[in-house]
């Protein structure tokens, strides 16, 4: 059971709840960043790691028998602001194209850095299959 949260007299959000309530067995997916599963930088373009960010998500809600449908929270951690605020369009369009229309209750914070240098985004996500 997942039911979206919805105030009556808010606008609805683009892209995203504005909270999810739901019940059953919960994963907590680590930061995941745009390398690949070697642990390997393919490319230092933003669109292409958030894209990579986002099928290392997928794999590991793969591993516990879970997709994207299954997704309740999602954190992003960007570096660079103006480089997520102009490409929305891209990043939606590549969000969609791995995760489909499943929109969590999002949040974004932009950090002055990650841990590993060459990571621009990290990307979070709590998810919950219902018993």
């Amino acid at each position: 059971m997942r039911e979206f949260l919805q105030p009556f007299d808010w606008l609805p959000p683009k892209g995203y709840a504005n909270g999810v309530m739901t019940r059953g067995t919960q994963i907590y997916v680590g930061g995941q960043i745009g390398w690949n599963a070697q642990q390997q930088f393919e490319s230092d373009d933003f669109i292409l790691q958030t894209k990579q960010a986002l099928h290392n998500i997928l794999a590991v809600l793969q591993a516990a028998g879970a997709g994207p449908q299954h997704m309740v929270r999602m954190t992003w951690y960007v570096t660079n602001r103006d480089l997520y605020t102009s490409n929305l369009s891209k990043i939606g369009a590549v969000y969609r194209e791995v995760m489909g229309k499943n929109f969590p209750a999002m949040s974004c914070v932009f950090v002055s850095a990650l841990v590993e240098e060459r990571a621009l985004v990290e990307i979070e996500v709590t998810a919950v299959v219902s018993d």
